[in-house]
């Protein structure tokens, strides 16, 4: 027994061991009780459970049956392309399939949307949103899928995306029981340049939300792999048309005009000095001419002509610095030769896109999980690029991340970018992006559940 030994100071009593007390077996089994309750055991417990949640619900998404149905959901969607707020067929398509696994979920949410949730009904509360909008543009894949609608095709990918998501809905709900809270699933239209992300977080889409996370397919990475960053991912954005006014006649009697085709050239030489000569070369920002409108005959001036173009900024300060120099620049040009200019930004009809922001927390959440999922190799930390994307809307109000993710084939040999008539993607990606969703959802609510 250990012996009890009483100072001369009558302190409390020491307690005595002595070493040949212990059996290694003793030692062995103390190291191991200690050793699991310490903070960095029970950090690689969970980090253990993480990995092995992601690798059930990448083998369950990639199992024939699963990957298969989702193959054809995509195409289904890909062949009957619909623009921004028109997406009624998809959202039908979207809201059949829910209701054939159990999913409740309200509809219409700014006017095409839907939103459904999955889980107990209690916090925390965790989203996954994707976009359903096409642009109008000809497809010029010749498939068996091609779009059935001409003039219109999904080039961005947002086909793919209301599949991932909806392979989550299905991971999710077949493990509903494991749920640690609840999953909200936001199905949004209008991300191609009408801001329906803006409409959706007004409609209540977000209410009661903690945090969001969204996918975009990259044709440019390879199938596989996530790429994104911590902070400032995408740019914001901004629009604008012009109207030049003069007075039109007879080429051959300029001196009885006035012109505005040379006040529309100044003007779109003079708008590049903003960039180049005003501000800090440090800081992103783009001012770009995207259409010029003049007269038709080759021996007429025109009374008007038309031009507009987008610019993007990484801030609030910058956005309204271009916004005042590029109205400045075009109205005193206009001036000069004696002509007027209209400048229209288009503020309620085309809302400007905030930057995409990810926060430090969520990023880190995201990229531990496609960790798990993928391996280290298989995420990236990408550069910031001066696009721009409506889920920046969702990031002012929750913490959020945004990861493009990689839907190219190394057979490929000639990718094509977003936007493009010729984009095409590994439909691989479809089983990847639908459990990477479920597992950055359920891992977030085993992390933060009460």
């Amino acid at each position: 027994m250990p012996q009890l030994i009483k100072t001369k100071e009558m302190r409390p009593p020491v307690v005595v061991f002595k070493m040949e007390w212990f059996s290694p077996l003793f030692c062995v089994a103390l190291l191991a009780l200690l050793s699991t309750h310490s903070p960095s055991y029970h950090g690689a417990r969970a980090l253990e459970s993480d990995s092995a949640l992601a690798r059930e619900l990448l083998e369950s998404a990639s199992d024939s049956e699963f990957s298969g149905w989702l193959k054809t959901v995509r195409r289904r969607i890909h062949e009957y392309p619909e623009l921004s707020f028109e997406e009624w067929r998809t959202s039908q398509l979207i809201r059949s399939e829910l209701d054939s696994l159990g999913i409740e979920y309200v509809w219409p949410v700014a006017e095409t949307g839907v939103v459904a949730t999955i889980g107990s009904g209690a916090q925390p509360w965790f989203a996954l949103r994707a976009d359903m909008d096409a642009l109008p543009m000809q497809e010029l894949v010749e498939w068996e899928h091609k779009s059935k609608i001409d003039g219109k095709m999904h080039s961005c990918g947002h086909d793919a995306h209301v599949t991932m998501l909806l392979g989550a809905a299905k991971l999710l709900q077949k493990n509903r029981d494991k749920l640690k809270g609840t999953v909200k699933l936001i199905f949004q239209p209008g991300e191609e340049g009408h801001a329906g992300a803006y409409y959706m977080i007004k409609e209540g889409a977000l209410d009661g939300v903690q945090a969001i996370f969204g996918l975009h397919v990259d044709p440019m990475i390879p199938i596989g792999t996530v790429s994104s960053r911590v902070g400032p991912m995408l740019a914001g954005s901004g629009r604008f048309t012009v109207v030049i006014q003069g007075k039109g006649g007879h080429a051959a009697s300029p001196h009885k005009t006035r012109d505005p085709i040379p006040v529309l050239s100044m003007a779109i030489l003079a708008l590049q000095h903003i960039v180049s000569r005003e501000t800090d070369p440090l800081e992103p920002r783009v001012i770009s001419i995207g259409f010029v409108q003049g007269g038709e005959a080759l021996n007429v001036i025109p009374e008007t002509v038309t031009f507009g173009g987008t610019f993007r900024f990484v801030n609030a300060e910058s956005y309204a610095y271009l916004k005042q120099r590029i109205k400045e620049v075009i109205e005193t040009q206009a001036a000069v030769h004696h002509c007027t200019a209209m400048v229209d930004f288009m503020e309620e009809s085309l809302r400007p896109y905030p930057p995409t922001i990810n926060h430090p927390t969520m990023y880190d959440h995201a990229k531990r999980v496609g960790e798990n999922l993928l391996g280290k190799q298989g995420v990236r930390n990408d550069p910031m690029i001066m696009g721009a994307e409506d889920f920046s809307f969702y990031a002012e109000k929750v913490p959020a991340a945004f990861f493009m993710i990689g839907a190219k084939n190394k057979t490929m040999t000639s990718a094509k970018g977003l936007h493009s008539p010729h984009f095409v993607i590994d439909e691989g990606v479809l089983s990847v992006g639908a459990s990477l969703h479920a597992a950055v959802a359920m891992a977030y609510l085993e992390d933060h559940a009460k």
